[in-house]
């Protein structure tokens, strides 16, 4: 994956990854009716749902990406701290997230708070919208949201969120054409989408193998637990006790979350 993506780049992958929601959408409106916030939102056009799920998904949407099988046995070959991880975990693995919209909207309520902390306001959200898609949060204030455990810097992002899958501005198709660090860049141009979140959604939507979010808590707290004696090691440090785990730094990172937490991370 390329460390640097030229300008150009990425303002071309923008214009077709992610466009600016239309004149006068629901953003738009909201910044004009603080009372409604950001969950003004107009009704999703049709074809929202469509858009955010993969061309092919598999027929079984709970199968783990197909290059797991191949990764698990390269990183225990590699690692040896690795594999004595990997065979303590069995054989769970990661489920994907096939919705490109439930998987950012998630990520999202998952900043810079814990694995059960983040289970716990998104379980509350479903209580309170009976799915998480864009229609659901056009009914919901922003004073609704933050009674779910939100922030309200939080739930301002998701109303944003929402607003640009309702409208088409976010298209998934696009992003899939894009290499990771374009992938990245693109997404990192959404209000409320940070390198974290847009890294979280590569590794449980897009699939992508080989993704180090070494911004992670989890993944800081892991590799200082089982490779530098309980010290936290600078991202230098972190990158090159990672080296041999590529081309499958992704699947490293889940079990390096797993091996903190019984509950799986699922973004």
């Amino acid at each position: 994956v390329a460390e640097n993506v030229s300008v150009s780049m990425v303002s071309a992958s923008l214009g077709a990854a992610v466009r600016p929601p239309a004149h006068g959408s629901t953003h738009a409106r909201a910044t004009r009716n603080p009372a409604r916030g950001a969950f003004a939102l107009a009704t999703a056009r049709r074809g929202w749902h469509e858009a955010a799920m993969p061309a092919a998904a598999p027929a079984d949407p709970d199968a783990p990406p197909p290059y797991w099988a191949e990764a698990r046995r390269a990183l225990a070959r590699a690692d040896p701290v690795m594999a004595r991880m990997i065979e303590a975990v069995g054989d769970a693995a990661l489920r994907p997230r096939r919705d490109a919209f439930h998987s950012l909207a998630r990520s999202i309520v998952g900043q810079q708070i814990s694995v059960k902390a983040a289970e716990s306001v998104w379980r509350r959200l479903e209580d309170s919208c009976g799915a998480v898609v864009p229609e659901a949060l056009a009914g919901k204030t922003e004073d609704d949201l933050r009674a779910c455990g939100l922030s309200r810097q939080k739930a301002r992002y998701l109303g944003s969120l929402a607003d640009h899958f309702a409208t088409g501005a976010i298209d998934p198709a696009a992003l899939a054409a894009l290499d990771d660090e374009a992938a990245i860049a693109v997404l990192c141009k959404v209000k409320g989408i940070g390198r974290w979140t847009a890294e979280m959604f590569l590794i449980f939507h897009m699939l992508r193998p080989d993704v180090l979010p070494l911004a992670d808590l989890g993944v800081q707290r892991a590799i200082a637990n089982r490779y530098a004696g309980g010290e936290r090691r600078g991202a230098a440090e972190m990158r090159a006790i990672a080296e041999p785990w590529r081309p499958w730094r992704s699947v490293a990172v889940w079990y390096l979350w797993r091996s903190l937490d019984a509950v799986p991370v699922e973004y």
